[in-house]
Parts: structure tokens; C-alpha cells; sequence
């Protein structure tokens, strides 16, 4: 029997909007635990037996967190609820309410709101270099659905390339371009963008690469080459891998590369006046990252946070 105006309301009707776990999804398939895209480790709504009479509670568990997700995700809905010992009416709107706000939570919540930095660690070189920078820093969540709930509620990894040290050369000068060219990345469920930046040459951008397009082996989503004549071989490149599939897994590590193939041929021994130290080296890099995690602050019970983030490696060459 269909779930329309003039028929009965059956419990397996009600069952089905609560934990559904194909199209059309219930409840509990997007915003408790789930599967991959859809899942937001809320607290499961419990289903009803067979043959039993769907009370006023059970249908207004239903409203409420439907109306929670709703708030956080920003999707409109026609709210709903009812008391105890009314006649339980087909709420019309409930199946395309349903779809809407599961299909926000599948997107990764891009228009959420609810959403607050909280650092994620920050690694700088120990020492100039003028071959390759090499830093990889991780970021790890209790399990894999607390690491999926953190990318479909609309939270990002940002990452934020800089620099240390005084400028004393033009090797120096390039990094400190190519950094601030590359901006600061916020990767996301499924997309990638950046604020600021500009500059230099753009050699690539994986706009389109997410969580939920990343592999076990690096990815790259950000390229930057130097457009300074004489050292336009030198670059600054991101990347992004996980240790498992995006369904299992529960670390994201981000490497930073800094590439310096070029010489220094500026200073020549008719020039030898404040000269730099080391003409020919790199600044030390740094690779900050920053976790824009889903707060409580428009439906959801808790924040969704990482719980750990450490440094996997970091080394210059020369």
C-alpha cells in the first residue's frame, strides 16, 4: 500500500522512513551511522514492531530529527509534528523532505553553516635547503564514521603553505611567491577550492577531487610553478591520501613538496655587495592545517571533530 492521503499508515511505512537504506533513504541512513556519502553518526531513531500502533512519539522523533539535519544542512523543509491522541495524517511533504536533506548530506552539506576552525597541527623545516622540501603531516579520527559524519556535515581540511625565516636572496623571494600563490586549500567531501592565492603559474587544480575521490597512494591537488625568470622550474605542489578506502577510513595525511631545481646565478663576482649567505638555498617551508569542523550550533548533537593529528615526516634535500 501506497504511503498516500486516505489510506492507513503502516508500520512498515514508518519503518521505511526511518531506516530506509536505499532511494528513497530514511532517517537513519543519512543521519546516523549510513554508508560512505550519506551518514552523520547522529543517534539512530528506533523503528517500530510489526502490528504495532505508530505512536505520536515515534512519528515526532522523526519530525524533529528531520528538522535538526534540515537546520544544519540549510535545506528547507515544511515542518511537522503531533500530539499525543490525534488522528496521524499523511504529512504530504514527508518523502520529498527526506530526499532533500538526504541528498544535501550526499553533496557534503555545502551549504552548512554550523562550522568552526580548530588547528590541526603546523610542521616548518628545520634548516634552508636547494633541492626538495619534503613535509607530510596526518590528521585522525576515532573511526571511520566519525571521518565520513566530519566530511558529509560540510567539514574541510584547510591547508595553509608558508614560509620561515627572513627573505635574504631570491631563492628566498620565490617560495615566499609560490606559497602565498597556492593561498590557503580547503578539501572537502568532494571538491577542493582555495581563498586567496593568485599568482605565478596555476599548473594544476583538482577542483573536482575530494574525501571521497582520494585513494591510499597520493593524489595531487595543488600545483604551483614559479613564473620568475630564471627559476621557472621551481614549483610547490599539495597532496592528499587516506589509509583506506573512504568508506574504512579514519586518517587523511597532506604532503607538501617544494621543488627547487633551478640555480642561483644572479650573484656573479662582479656583484659580491650584500650578498646573501647562501644565495643558492630555500627558505625553510611550513605546511599548516586547520580542521573546519561541523559544530552543534544548527541541529547537530555534537560537534564532529578529529581526534588526533601528527607529523609524519619532514626533510630537506641539497
Amino acid at each position: 500500500m501506497a504511503y498516500s492521503a486516505g489510506d492507513a499508515i503502516l508500520d512498515d511505512e514508518y519503518n521505511a522512513f526511518v531506516n530506509n537504506s536505499s532511494d528513497p533513504f530514511g532517517y537513519n541512513h543519512f543521519a546516523g551511522t549510513g554508508a560512505l556519502n550519506y551518514g552523520l553518526n547522529q543517534t539512530a531513531i528506533a523503528t517500530v514492531s510489526a502490528g504495532d500502533t505508530i505512536a505520536a512519539s515515534s512519528w515526532n522523533a522523526l519530525f524533529t530529527g528531520l528538522a535538526n539535519i534540515a537546520n544544519h544542512t540549510n535545506v528547507s523543509i515544511t515542518a511537522s509534528s503531533v500530539s499525543a491522541g490525534d488522528a496521524i495524517a499523511i504529512r504530504s511533504a514527508l518523502v520529498a523532505n527526506l530526499a532533500s536533506v538526504a541528498a544535501a548530506v550526499a553533496g557534503g552539506s555545502t551549504s552548512a553553516t554550523a562550522l568552526a576552525d580548530r588547528a590541526a597541527g603546523s610542521s616548518t623545516n628545520a634548516a634552508t635547503w636547494n633541492a626538495t622540501s619534503t613535509i607530510e603531516r596526518s590528521i585522525t579520527f576515532a573511526n571511520n564514521a566519525t571521518m565520513r559524519a566530519f566530511f558529509n556535515a560540510g567539514g574541510s581540511i584547510k591547508i595553509d603553505p608558508g614560509t620561515s625565516g627572513s627573505v635574504d636572496g631570491n631563492k628566498d623571494a620565490v617560495f615566499e611567491a609560490l606559497t602565498a600563490a597556492a593561498g590557503v586549500i580547503s578539501f572537502k567531501a568532494h571538491a577542493t577550492s582555495k581563498a586567496g592565492g593568485g599568482g605565478e603559474t596555476q599548473t594544476s587544480f583538482a577542483t573536482g577531487n575530494g574525501f571521497y575521490d582520494m585513494g591510499t597512494s597520493y593524489t595531487s591537488i595543488n600545483k604551483i610553478t614559479s613564473d620568475n625568470s630564471g627559476y621557472t622550474s621551481d614549483t610547490l605542489e599539495i597532496f592528499a591520501k587516506l589509509n583506506a578506502a573512504p568508506g574504512s577510513a579514519t586518517v587523511i595525511t597532506i604532503k607538501q613538496v617544494g621543488s627547487d631545481p633551478a640555480a642561483d646565478t644572479t650573484y656573479s663576482s662582479n656583484n659580491l655587495s650584500s650578498v646573501p649567505v647562501n644565495p643558492n638555498e630555500c627558505p625553510a617551508l611550513v605546511l599548516a592545517l586547520t580542521a573546519n569542523e561541523p559544530t552543534a550550533a544548527q541541529g547537530l548533537a555534537a560537534a564532529i571533530q578529529f581526534a588526533s593529528n601528527t607529523e609524519v615526516s619532514n626533510s630537506v634535500t641539497n
